[in-house]
């Protein structure tokens, strides 16, 4: 997980929900985004 850039990070998280992935999956990375204290919404706000 460490050697994901950020933005990588986030771009997983979201493709993991849009592909119904496993919820543990998904929460891991989850975790992993609220350890590095990032903001979603700043991510997504550049997406768009």
């Amino acid at each position: 997980m460490k050697s994901l850039s950020n933005e990588a990070l986030i771009d997983s998280y979201y493709k993991a929900i849009d592909l119904k992935l496993d919820r543990e999956f998904v929460t891991l990375l989850l975790v992993e985004i609220k350890r590095r204290k990032l903001n979603i919404a700043y991510f997504e706000a550049q997406a768009n």
